[in-house]
């Protein structure tokens, strides 16, 4: 086993992948936190985090890989990869919601393209990695549900499970396509991220100026959060920060606000900061885009 997962981590990184051990059997990072942090060896000079640490050097993989079965992750970002990753309903805690797949087809015959074939991987869990090569001129973000429902991206701050891992005693496999190929441009016009537009900033009310029902939707969309289970964390993110954002078009409530209480349970109830970010970042964008700016939100 030990052996076979090693192959598949020496092999990504013949093609330039990073990557880096997952736990054993698991899609969690087998790299310690920041909290945990020697500081010490490779972070003697501070913490540094999967996405920092993530090699194609192949004497430190057969090193790593030589001390337990590790699973073996892909830091997309450092890699230069764009992965879609389409989910199953199951897996999102759902068992009559289209599949990621389905959502993502119809996504791209609502903009009249096909179904882009490139290198894919079969998952774990049933659903599918499209593996692009990302822009060079952009920096993508990770999405969660911006594209389509059951439909996520990873990218800077993201990574994927690699071919060959085993996860619930079941395998991530190529299936299809082997050859990678480039995002195609309708995609990426809807991942880049809009160019913000310049205005004053606007102070927002204090807490005990607010409307009620203000601080009522502050108080439950940090609760849902923070409550999430496992595999819907990134998903109620999301719609936390859309829910919030057109506070934020309202004046309500500062931008900065609605980020600094999203992010913080974001990260209590277990997504990384970088995907905190990525997600908040898209939502809040999408949401004051969506809502007309200046005009209070009604009860």
């Amino acid at each position: 086993m030990s052996e076979a997962l090693m192959r598949a981590a020496l092999a990504a990184a013949e093609r330039g992948w990073h990557v880096f051990p997952l736990r054993p059997g698991t899609k969690r990072p087998a790299l310690h936190g920041e909290t945990a942090c020697p500081r010490t060896g490779p972070c003697a000079g501070g913490h540094r985090k999967w996405e920092d640490r993530a090699t194609t050097d192949p004497e430190r993989i057969r090193a790593a890989w030589s001390r337990a079965p590790f699973n073996v992750g892909i830091a997309t970002g450092p890699s230069g990869l764009l992965v879609v990753d389409l989910d199953t309903p199951e897996h999102k805690g759902s068992s009559d919601a289209p599949c990621g797949a389905a959502t993502f087809g119809a996504l791209c015959e609502r903009a009249g393209q096909a179904v882009p074939r490139t290198r894919t991987v079969r998952t774990a869990s049933g659903g599918s990695h499209l593996y692009f090569t990302a822009p060079a001129a952009v920096r993508l973000p990770n999405t969660a549900g911006t594209l389509a429902p059951l439909v996520d991206t990873r990218a800077w701050g993201g990574y994927v499970v690699a071919a060959g891992s085993l996860v619930g005693g079941a395998r991530y496999e190529t299936a299809g396509p082997a050859l990678l190929r480039p995002l195609p441009d309708w995609l990426k016009a809807l991942l880049v991220p809009p160019h913000p537009v310049n205005r004053p900033p606007v102070p927002g009310p204090a807490a005990g100026r607010r409307r009620p029902y203000v601080n009522a939707a502050l108080a439950r969309e940090t609760a849902a959060v923070a409550t999430a289970r496992e595999g819907r964390r990134n998903a109620t993110l999301l719609r936390a920060g859309r829910a919030l954002g057109r506070f934020v078009a309202s004046g309500d409530l500062t931008r900065t606000e609605v980020e600094n209480a999203l992010q913080g349970v974001g990260e209590s109830a277990g997504l990384t900061v970088a995907e905190c970010r990525a997600t908040l970042r898209s939502a809040l964008d999408w949401s004051i885009a969506h809502n007309t700016t200046g005009t209070a939100v009604a009860a």
